[in-house]
């Protein structure tokens, strides 16, 4: 099983009020890839600059990414700043250089074509919708997108959310994008357009899955050191998806158990800057915070018990 991300790379540089990073890898691509790789095979698109770092690719390769789809140009590599204050929900844009990712096309080789899982991180609808006329016959493929996109884009990404199985996006995102506050109401109307699966990402809440009728609350995993969220989107779309890439199965209970790891995956992501939080997880220690949450979320009632109290029997 592979599982095929095309999205941005980059060189970001992030202040909080934890710390601070400078020149730190970054992207969807990076978090979707180092998330993704330790649980499944991944293939990896997008373009970097001759001043990305060889560690930045060393890393990623010894991890098993497959990056003949890796573009190098002249140039400088996309670079993001960022700050954030104590509401690490929000960042704050400080300077964005496109840089090679302003004429950037997507060009899947040959041998990624056939990908069981295809990952189309948050880019231009338009070269979204290129990726899925290259791609053959994928067992599930997910979209997330942005505000940026829902504003200026929207007939495009229409047509992008209306070919894919699964969409993944934070509350604000989707009540932008269908008009509707309530987000069950919201996650309907995505669904009337063509995915049968979506992924409301609620940050520190954690998230909701909708999966054809079915609805699944996950909180987030609660961490006592929260130093920088950016990526954790990403990482969490990689945990999703590396899970049922393993699992090989996209049932209701798969489902339940991939937004799971994807909020686990995303726990170690916030644990530092860049992507040095995910490179300490194993697939142990994502077991392992996977039965943690668990148990914090199990609920036992005794018989007839309800939240007012036992009642009798047949009332």
């Amino acid at each position: 099983m592979t599982s095929l991300v095309v999205g941005s790379i980059a060189i970001d540089s992030v202040q909080t009020p934890f710390g601070r990073a400078d020149d730190a890898l970054g992207g969807t691509a990076v978090y979707f890839s180092t998330a993704a790789s330790i649980l499944t095979d991944v293939q990896l698109v997008g373009v970097v600059g001759a001043d990305f770092p060889d560690h930045g690719t060393a890393m990623l390769r010894d991890r098993g990414v497959d990056l003949a789809g890796l573009q190098r140009r002249d140039g400088k590599t996309f670079r993001w700043s960022g700050e954030y204050d104590y509401d690490m929900n929000v960042a704050h844009t400080l300077d964005t250089q496109l840089n090679v990712f302003e004429t950037f096309h997507p060009l899947i080789p040959e041998h990624y074509r056939d990908a069981d899982f295809v990952f189309l991180g948050n880019i231009d609808p338009v070269l979204q919708l290129e990726v899925l006329k290259q791609v053959r016959r994928p067992r599930l493929t997910a979209l997330d997108t942005m505000n940026f996109w829902i504003d200026g884009h929207r007939d495009s990404l229409t047509r992008v959310i209306e070919r894919v199985d699964a969409l993944l996006i934070n509350e604000g995102e989707i009540r932008q994008f269908t008009g509707q506050h309530n987000v069950l109401a919201a996650a309907r109307k995505i669904q009337q357009l063509g995915p049968r699966i979506v992924v409301v990402k609620r940050g520190e809440y954690g998230s909701i899955l909708f999966a054809d009728d079915d609805v699944f609350l996950a909180p987030a995993f609660p961490t006592y050191e929260v130093r920088d969220t950016t990526g954790a989107g990403d990482s969490f779309a990689g945990g999703f998806i590396g899970y049922l890439d393993r699992a090989g199965s996209t049932a209701l209970n798969d489902l339940r158990a991939a937004v799971v790891h994807g909020t686990v995956m995303a726990s170690f992501t916030v644990e530092d800057f860049s992507v040095n939080g995910l490179l300490r997880a194993t697939t142990g220690s994502l077991a392992e915070r996977h039965r943690s949450l668990a148990g914090m979320t199990r609920i036992d009632l005794p018989i007839a018990a309800t939240p007012s109290g036992l009642v009798r029997e047949g009332v």
